[in-house]
Parts: structure tokens; sequence; C-alpha cells
């Protein structure tokens, strides 16, 4: 008889409030969602970067063939 039940997981959560608080929860909830929305960031800025550098160095390499 695990924790398998819908009340199980409802006294647990309760319990996780009583000792938390509803305070301390929402904090963490807040900071959790903001890393998850600065790796997010971080990872499509480096696919961007990645994306933007091959570009230029055609870019460079139409100019030199232009120039010879």
């Amino acid at each position: 008889m695990g924790l398998s039940g819908i009340s199980h997981w409802l006294i647990v959560l309760l319990i996780v409030v009583l000792v938390f608080g509803t305070k301390k929860l929402r904090n963490i909830g807040k900071d959790l969602g903001g890393a998850v929305h600065d790796f997010k960031k971080g990872l499509n800025e480096g696919t961007e970067e990645a994306d933007a550098r091959p570009a230029e160095k055609q870019a460079e390499a139409d100019k030199d063939d232009k120039q010879a």
C-alpha cells in the first residue's frame, strides 16, 4: 500500500503546506519558474549565435571572392 491513491497525495500535499507554508511554496515555485525561463532563454541564445556565425562566415567569403 504505497502512495498510489489520490487521498494519499492530498495528505502529503497538506503536510507540505503545513510545514513550509503557502508563501514559501509560492516563492519556491516562482524561483523555479524563473530559472527554467532563463535556462530556455540561454538555450535559444546559443542556437541563434550558432546560426548567425555560418552566415557571417559566408558573407565574409562572398566579400573576399568579390575583391579577388
